[in-house]
């Protein structure tokens, strides 16, 4: 072509290209409008050059090159599925119909996409990955709901194994159609429940989870919407599970969070997934999702944002089967400063107590708890972070009757105390009100009567409640050992005389342990009551030596005058 370019088409401000007004204007009845008003605007000649702007053209100057090309090729391109949605969406855009040209640029793209029975499932997801560009334009056509429709039949189509990459044959156009409605594709609204895929593990994977996870968040919403399933209308756990696949691949590139926002609104992108998927997960509950699978769930969810709504549903679903939860389930990593979400496990533990409440007695599966929630309590309190106050709140989130020994909780109260040593008394007398000491063992009382961490004051109430829990044999049981007759000589009873404020003599041969150890406590106590009378002389002595000015040499002296020349008692 010998003619010069009079025609500069500008496009999306940022291209710009020399064409021909007879070649451009032969196939796009967007540019001929375009050129006729800008010849009646300037009152110009045909031979001048003219110039127009295309803005938020699909597929910016790439785009139009390619149409450009067509144009100049008397109307002749080669399609194929990855330069299909340019070339459809640029068709439209610049109005290259029937009415302007015989066999243009639509028609051609229009008979293509009719082809769809015939393409590979590689094909289709290459046409639909080439509309994430052009995402408005390929959707406001129709091109984005139709191939969705034709990739989700391949997978009804194909249920086992993908097609083969390069097959082409003749499908079952009954259900391979792209104009099928989302009921006819196997993934309509009715639930999947009561099929064998929903035996299957909450993890496991179908072949074409993989290749999906190439898809912008974008694309996967529009898909959920063509099939009827987004948001509180998905009730299949085929697609369940897929989107947990598709979330669990999203927080593993970042890159792919960002595009999807990832917000905790709920409102749309990787949130507005996340909440499909609950939705789903709360309908099937517990028929296809274990306690440890919900977990799974939340730990995915929640690092692309969740909405209240949802979490409390998947929250209420996880507390009602807390009793079949292990350790490892709980430690979920906190995002409030903490090592672990406590949080999180309060409120567990909420939901399940109060779906116990109705129970007349503790039930095994709420002694199970109290067994999980006493680990819990020992896995969290080395951590420095833990306040006291949340401490407390996690080891009185349950019923007394939940346990029935407080030994976990001693020993967690313990290790929170060494991890903690700059707690004040109040502090550490606030802590042990957790406790029940006449659920604690004897060997775990014994520990708690040493601990130089725990008050003293505590220290004579856990004695003081395991003196009251032990009780004197039945004086029938005296009676049944002596036998009614005359005692033998050879065994006469050995006596002791115990110290105290009440001096007795005690049965050394008719005591058992319970005994021994009451006698024990005995003398504990009266070691605590000398220890505080001790150090109420002691400020006395101090505070005259404040006053008086006596040489603090004598503190020593006279403390231990006071104390009956032994020095200061020890608690054990």
């Amino acid at each position: 072509m010998n003619e010069l370019c009079d025609l500069k088409v500008h496009i999306n401000g940022h291209h710009t290209l020399l064409l021909h007004q007879s070649v451009m204007c032969a196939f796009s009845g967007r540019l001929r409008t375009m050129v006729t008003q800008e010849k009646k605007k300037r009152k110009t000649s045909r031979e001048e050059s003219l110039s127009v702007k295309l803005a938020d053209f699909p597929g910016g100057g790439e785009g139009f090159e390619l149409v450009a090309r067509f144009c100049y090729n008397n109307g002749r391109v080669p399609l194929c599925p990855s330069n299909l949605p340019l070339l459809h969406c640029a068709a439209v855009f610049l109005e290259m119909t029937e009415e302007v040209c015989t066999c243009n640029l639509l028609t051609q793209a229009e008979a293509f996409v009719d082809g769809l029975y015939y393409w590979t499932w590689a094909d289709v997801l290459a046409a639909v990955k080439g509309c994430e560009p052009l995402a408005a334009a390929a959707d406001a056509s129709g091109l984005l709901e139709r191939l969705i429709s034709a990739l989700f039949s391949k997978i009804t189509a194909n249920p086992e194994t993908p097609v083969a990459a390069g097959a082409v044959g003749t499908p079952n156009r009954s259900s391979s159609s792209c104009s099928s409605s989302p009921d006819t594709l196997g993934f309509g609204r009715s639930s999947s429940t009561k099929t064998p895929e929903s035996m299957k593990p909450c993890f496991a994977r179908e072949w074409w989870f993989d290749d999906m996870t190439s898809l912008c968040p974008q694309t996967i919403e529009k898909a959920m919407r063509v099939l009827g399933c987004y948001g509180i209308e998905n009730k299949n756990l085929i697609l369940t599970r897929f989107l947990l696949h598709y979330l669990r691949a999203a927080t593993r590139r970042p890159a792919l969070c960002r595009e999807g926002g990832g917000g905790g609104g709920g409102g749309g992108g990787l949130a507005g997934l996340a909440d499909t998927a609950v939705h789903g997960v709360a309908l099937v509950g517990g028929t296809a999702f274990s306690c440890r699978g919900l977990f799974w769930v939340l730990r995915i969810v929640s690092a692309v944002g969740l909405s209240k709504e949802c979490r409390h549903k998947l929250e209420r679903l996880m507390g009602l089967m807390l009793d079949q939860a292990t350790l490892d389930d709980l430690l979920v990593s906190g995002d409030d400063g903490g090592v672990y979400d406590v949080n999180l496990v309060m409120r567990l533990v909420r939901v399940f107590v109060g779906s116990e409440e109705e129970a007349d007695l503790p039930s095994q599966r709420m002694r199970k708890v109290g067994r999980l929630v006493d680990k819990y309590l020992g896995e969290i309190s080395p951590d420095h972070g833990l306040r006291v106050s949340k401490f407390l709140a996690v080891a009185e989130s349950l019923p007394d009757s939940a346990r029935e020994c407080y030994d976990g909780v001693y020993r967690a109260l313990d290790i929170y105390l060494e991890a903690h040593p700059t707690l004040t008394i109040e502090e550490r007398t606030t802590l042990c009100r957790c406790l029940n000491y006449e659920k604690l063992t004897l060997e775990a009382c014994k520990d708690l009567a040493k601990n130089r961490r725990i008050p003293p004051g505590i220290a004579v109430q856990a004695l003081a409640s395991q003196q009251s829990k032990l009780q004197i044999r039945p004086a029938a049981a005296a009676a049944k050992g002596t036998g009614g007759g005359r005692p033998d000589p050879s065994q006469t009873p050995r006596k002791i005389i115990v110290s105290g404020s009440r001096a007795r003599s005690v049965d050394l041969d008719a005591m058992d342990e319970k005994e021994l150890l009451k006698l024990n406590l005995q003398k504990m106590q009266n070691r605590v009551v000398e220890l505080e009378r001790a150090c109420k002389e002691m400020r006395g002595q101090m505070s005259k030596m404040a006053k008086g000015g006596r040489p603090s040499s004598s503190f020593g002296a006279a403390a231990c005058h006071q104390t009956g020349g032994r020095g200061l008692p020890r608690l054990c």
